[in-house]
């Protein structure tokens, strides 16, 4: 409820003192203060060693009250720490009913025993869109997966070729505004101002074929049955790089999802093997001359990778970009009534109904983010902000 104008305002119309003078409501104390952050005076020559410097930490606090997408920022670091510091020996299991229920859920498994409880960490899920492998994103996702920071990661075709590639050959700094008709006549590709020749995925066919054959041998021979998931632990097996993510996911036993493998350079190599292994027309399709990739055998592990937490067990979902990687591990966090935290990061607006650009509200009224949960959604571009989040939490913090 609006204060009485003030009197010294008296002499204007009333209706100007409505409209315009008129009190505010009293905002409760506790409510933080928009304040930046205050930067040290620069030094006073160019040789001075004396003055202070910037407080990166400092800066980094100060994004909370700086207000727009900076306080988003801040908590979405704020949320992406609730996921690393959660434990079960956190929760009441005794005095609430969700305790009970998670007391009941542990029953006869290896976690009945209070003294483990502390071992029980949240599960965090990881999406990227492939741009993101193609930039140097890719260098911080990397550290999380050598480090064993999160358990799941979900991409596209193109977040699996483009690392494996980045291990044979580089990718350059190109520019927004090279003309695609100069650098087609050139073999340069362009990823918005990154360039990748053409080369790099000359050198990628003739890495990838061998493997592909000594898939479908064992395939045939040995009866082994090929899920995306199972041939990306191949490839990370197979390139034996420590720059690849991939790499480090199989050397950690991190699994990868990626159901679209096929829609991008895989996908074409794939089908040129074809051509190689013996398919030429739509009848021979249905039978073992070509790779199988089981797709329903990934969705179920997938699937289990949420169900198997039951209610006992957080889950955390952080998800860069939209499309396929957000949607997938937001659907599987739906099979146990929605994750417990949750960040976006991404461009996308809502206003198209799409869901790489949906708030997180919108995923908890399909169940997929809980109804009591904190999720945070920061309207921004990954590789900006990605690498100062890492920063800020798992760099910060660890797992352990």
């Amino acid at each position: 409820m609006s204060t009485v104008p003030s009197s010294s305002n008296s002499f204007l119309p009333t209706e100007l003192q409505t409209a315009v003078l008129g009190g505010s409501e009293s905002i409760p104390e506790s409510t933080p203060i928009i304040k930046g952050y205050a930067f040290p005076p620069p030094p006073s020559s160019a040789s001075s060693s004396s003055s202070s410097s910037v407080d990166y930490e400092l800066l980094l606090d100060a994004m909370l009250t700086t207000g727009f997408q900076a306080t988003h920022f801040a908590m979405a670091c704020d949320e992406v720490t609730r996921m690393l510091t959660w434990r079960l020996s956190q929760e009441d299991l005794e005095n609430t009913q969700e305790g009970l229920e998670m007391k009941e859920a542990l029953r006869d498994t290896e976690f009945e025993d209070p003294a483990t409880h502390n071992d029980v960490r949240t599960k965090i899920f990881l999406g990227c869109t492939s741009n993101l492998i193609s930039s140097g994103v890719r260098e911080s996702i990397r550290y999380l997966c050598q480090h064993k920071l999160i358990d799941v990661l979900v991409t596209t075709a193109g977040g699996i070729e483009e690392d494996l590639i980045k291990c044979m050959a580089p990718t350059y700094v190109g520019d927004f505004n090279l003309k695609g008709k100069e650098l087609r006549p050139k073999g340069l590709n362009r990823i918005g101002n990154l360039l990748l020749p053409n080369d790099n995925y000359c050198k990628f066919e003739d890495w990838l074929m061998p493997i592909l054959d000594a898939m479908l041998k064992e395939q045939r021979e040995d009866g082994v049955l090929w899920t995306p998931s199972r041939m990306i632990r191949r490839l990370g097996k197979e390139i034996n790089h420590e720059e690849s993510i991939y790499y480090w996911c199989y050397k950690n036993d991190i699994p990868v999802y990626c159901p679209s493998i096929t829609d991008g350079s895989i996908g074409d190599m794939l089908y040129f093997h074809t051509f190689k292994s013996g398919v030429d027309d739509d009848a021979n399709l249905g039978g073992q001359t070509h790779i199988v990739l089981d797709i329903v055998r990934d969705i179920r592990s997938m699937n289990n990778e949420s169900v198997t937490c039951k209610c006992w067990r957080r889950t955390g979902a952080i998800i860069l970009g939209g499309g396929l990687p957000k949607h997938h591990i937001c659907n599987a966090n739906l099979m146990r009534n929605g994750a417990d935290f949750a960040v976006f990061l991404n461009t996308a607006q809502e206003f198209d109904g799409s869901d790489s650009g949906a708030k997180p509200d919108e995923a908890v009224s399909w169940g997929k983010i809980k109804m009591e949960a904190r999720p945070v959604k920061v309207h921004g571009e990954a590789t900006l902000l990605f690498p100062l989040l890492v920063a800020r939490t798992f760099a910060k913090i660890g797992r352990w």
